[in-house]
């Protein structure tokens, strides 16, 4: 009964239809959707349209993009298709880009929840652990666990998740602790609502603003650290993806441009699509921002 009787969050809840008509009236934004459509459209319907598999040697290598015989982006120092290989690499990248953000934002939203909303003792021992990888090299510590486990899509995904989840654990504290003691929070509190309801019902919708903001700008950072590890050679060797592309071919970059160029403009507009959507969502959804 409780429960069917928490009081609403008024103009503290989250932005509705006022928040996504700025946000679809910001030219950035939109341009970084359309973007990202066309990058999602190449990568999961590209295959049905351009049916060149991304392993087979069709041609001599290096091949640059308008010589005879060669396909449309030219190939690789094996002979294969460029085009293909950035059709298919994307899917790659991407899932691994997905699994890590999707993985960031359990761990530092559960744990920055139950920090923000509990505090004291639970909050001084998560922050201290959250520290304790806060203060680890990034870079060195994916690395690392990339070097201890084979290497595979799943390995990377992982060790970006473990790196990467500090910065949404002390989003989602900050938020707790600042919409915890607000009025309709305490009458929820007051006609009986359990914690873990006033946790996910009641706080946590308010919280989510800057957490979608921070899970669309994470995913362009995630993309980045999968081809950064891809490049020096710790992504999955048999899975193609779009930093393997450039690391394979970054010795020849001087004289086959094209083989390192293409895919790493996939990884350019890709990352600057999610960006920009960012940066969209943060200005309708922040209303300090919204009278820019």
């Amino acid at each position: 009964m409780a429960d069917a009787m928490l009081p609403e969050q008024g103009d503290l809840g989250p932005p509705g239809r006022e928040a996504w008509r700025l946000f679809l009236r910001n030219k950035a934004a939109v341009a970084g959707v359309v973007m990202l459509t066309a990058i999602l459209a190449m990568t999961f319907l590209g295959p049905l349209v351009y049916d060149n598999e991304p392993d087979d040697i069709i041609a001599r290598p290096y091949l640059g993009p308008g010589e005879a015989g060669a396909p449309r982006l030219g190939t690789d120092y094996l002979g294969r298709d460029v085009l293909a290989g950035v059709i298919n690499g994307g899917s790659t990248s991407l899932a691994v880009a997905g699994s890590a953000a999707l993985m960031v934002v359990l761990i530092g939203v559960t744990i920055g929840s139950l920090a923000g909303f509990y505090g004291g003792r639970i909050d001084s021992a998560l922050m201290r652990f959250t520290e304790f990888f806060q203060v680890l090299p990034a870079l060195l510590f994916a690395m690392v666990v990339v070097a201890l486990f084979e290497p595979s899509t799943r390995t990377i995904a992982i060790a970006i998740g473990l790196v990467a989840w500090p910065s949404i654990a002390r989003l989602t504290r900050a938020e707790f602790l600042r919409l915890k003691n607000l009025e309709y929070v305490k009458a929820a509190r007051a006609i009986g609502a359990s914690d873990r309801r006033i946790m996910w019902r009641v706080i946590f919708p308010n919280a989510l603003p800057p957490l979608i903001v921070s899970a669309s700008l994470l995913m362009g950072a995630a993309l980045l650290f999968e081809a950064g590890l891809a490049f020096l050679g710790l992504g999955d060797p048999n899975t193609l993806s779009w930093g393997l592309m450039i690391g394979l071919n970054r010795g020849n970059f001087l004289t086959a441009w094209w083989t390192v160029t293409f895919p790493g403009l996939a990884i350019f507009v890709t990352v600057l699509s999610f960006s920009l959507i960012g940066d969209g969502l943060q200005d309708a959804f922040n209303p300090k921002l919204r009278g820019r």
